[in-house]
């Protein structure tokens, strides 16, 4: 009868065929496989008809149209009234595209789908190196991994990473991987586990693409970090700190008692910036990103939102404001970017229901320093025609009446006015100024 059987060979023994994938290649008088490329393809019934798709790997312009393509064969197969066996290597539903695909074609057109498990690289991966999947076990196809820019990891538990099939898909998955490991990260490159040619190599992550054990069969085991290094590791740590047994300072905390601290976290990250230390930096962003995350957990225990809100919400919004990288949108430079993405954020404030233009002068944060926000309210009148006053005049105006408040905010507004125009920070120069007059009186 019409039926779609699908069928798992696993990593590539005999011994490892399940009893009911046995009977189904026995009982079949032809066999359609994803690829020959497969150890078991040489010990098939010798009765059976084998069919491949070997040849349309050479035709294909990427492999989404031909997963699909295959795909759309399977479920034609299945219509005839013998069915069709479909083979893949390893289980059918780790790390084969095709099957999802065929999957999901069966359901729309109601053909009977049967799918017979079949032992996947996971485990001879996991019994070479030692290793229990429940210890937070992270599985990636090399090809996805190789095409990001960052890892999509927790680093504080292991991966394994299939399919690594060239030296150069391997070259790109350093790349990515040393964006969160320490380049002498030591990785184990597993090669045909579980059949009698398995072979298996430890060497420092950078020296991953020197090796010759590339191929369909070749998987890369990356063990975690010695120390706890992740984000929810951390994230842990400060919802215990807020917990019942937690830290009675931690737990007393809430959004308006903690305003001051990141504030000055902010500024003690400024100044490691200044002192270009980088050791002095990245504590200083630790101790940021700690009340980061305590606000967020605040936030998460009173219903508002959470860290994964947060995190869902920046990342919308970045790709959403850059089109030029995320989308077909073309730019000349900066000013245009910047151009784009003032359009961008007058388009979402209409999205949420704002009917009139924001005041321009509303997104100028209250709490900066006042040199900082004299400079970004400045900018933005200047657009409106406003023209800086002379700092000639300003300075007398304020010599004739030194006790005039007003005059000298004037004086102070139009210096940091001008320091803008000429493409100067103001609290940057004054606190250079500062620093200046401390070391002389040091001296």
């Amino acid at each position: 009868m019409a039926q779609i059987t699908i069928l798992g060979l696993g990593p590539g023994e005999w011994n490892h065929l399940t009893l009911e994938a046995v009977a189904a290649l026995n009982s079949h008088d032809e066999l359609w496989l994803r690829t020959r490329h497969h150890p078991l393809v040489a010990e098939m019934p010798a009765h059976l008809a084998i069919h491949s798709f070997d040849e349309w790997y050479d035709e294909a312009d990427d492999f989404a149209s031909l997963y699909q393509r295959i795909a759309e064969e399977i479920v034609q197969l299945g219509q005839r009234d013998e069915g069709v066996l479909y083979a893949v290597p390893g289980h059918p539903w780790v790390g084969e595209t095709t099957v999802k695909l065929v999957h999901a074609l069966a359901r729309t057109i109601g053909t009977p789908l049967r799918v017979l498990d079949g032992l996947s690289f996971i485990e001879p991966a996991l019994s070479a190196v030692g290793s229990d999947a429940l210890d937070g076990l992270q599985i990636a196809d090399a090809t996805a991994v190789a095409a990001r820019h960052y890892p999509p990891f927790d680093g504080d538990r292991p991966v394994l990473i299939a399919q690594l099939y060239s030296r150069l898909v391997a070259s790109d998955v350093k790349l990515t991987l040393m964006e969160l490991y320490p380049h002498d990260h030591p990785v184990t490159l597993l090669s045909a586990a579980g059949t009698t040619r398995a072979r298996s190599l430890t060497f420092p992550l950078y020296r991953l693409d020197q090796q010759v054990e590339f191929g369909d069969l070749a998987t890369l085991w990356v063990p975690p970090f010695d120390r706890p290094s992740s984000l929810p590791h951390f994230l842990d740590i400060v919802a215990h700190l807020r917990a019942p047994e937690g830290c009675p300072w931690d737990r007393e905390q809430d959004h308006h008692s903690l305003r001051n601290h990141i504030l000055e976290e902010g500024y003690e990250v400024a100044e490691a910036i200044d002192a270009d230390n980088p050791g002095e930096l990245r504590d200083e962003l630790g101790d940021l990103l700690m009340l980061i995350t305590l606000h967020a957990q605040i936030a998460s225990e009173s219903g508002d939102f959470n860290m994964s809100d947060v995190l869902a919400r920046v990342s919308e919004k970045m790709v959403r404001r850059h089109p030029h990288v995320f989308g077909t949108t073309e730019v000349a430079g900066t000013e245009e970017v910047l151009v784009n993405w003032e359009a961008i954020k007058a388009t979402e404030r209409a999205e949420q229901g704002e009917s009139r233009p924001r005041d321009t002068f509303d997104e100028v944060p209250r709490a900066l320093p006042g040199l900082l926000r004299a400079q970004k309210v400045t900018k933005r009148a200047k657009k409106q025609g406003w023209t800086a006053p002379d700092p000639q005049a300003a300075w007398q105006q304020w010599q004739q009446a030194p006790q005039d408040d007003a005059a000298l905010g004037n004086l102070l507004l139009t210096l940091a006015a001008h320091a803008q125009q000429q493409g100067q920070d103001a609290e940057t120069l004054l606190r250079d100024a500062t620093a200046r007059l401390i070391a002389s009186q040091r001296g």
